[in-house]
């Protein structure tokens, strides 16, 4: 069986990446420039868009049809990757705990509820 496609890898040209995501080549320049995504490179030059290029432009434009402007995108895709760094952080130290405690962690916290402690 096949594995599926690297969703990081850059497979799509310009061109069509633009058609799927609904915007002109030009804004995927601009967006380009200004820094809000950031396509792979052949080594001749040629844009390549990946799974994940395309999702991180549908988000843009989700962004700017709610009104934001470029730097106001800019700033959201940020604060949402600054948001799922620390979620996975969180999610690293919390797994670790419950490792480190042998599991005890969970059952402690369901004791705590059925005594009527914190939630």
């Amino acid at each position: 069986m096949a594995e599926p496609p690297d969703p990081a890898r850059g497979v799509y040209g310009i061109s069509v990446a633009a058609e799927l995501v609904s915007m002109a080549p030009q804004a995927l320049r601009l967006y380009e420039t200004r820094g809000l995504v950031e396509p792979a490179r052949t080594d001749g030059g040629t844009r390549r868009y990946s799974e994940r290029d395309l999702e991180r432009l549908r988000r843009i434009g989700q962004l700017l049809g709610a009104g934001l402007n470029l730097a106001g995108v800019a700033r959201v895709l940020e604060l949402e990757a600054e948001n799922e760094a620390l979620r996975a952080e969180l999610k690293g130290d919390v797994d670790g705990a419950g490792r480190a405690a042998g599991g005890r962690t969970a059952a402690a916290a369901d004791g705590s509820r059925r005594a009527g402690g914190p939630t």
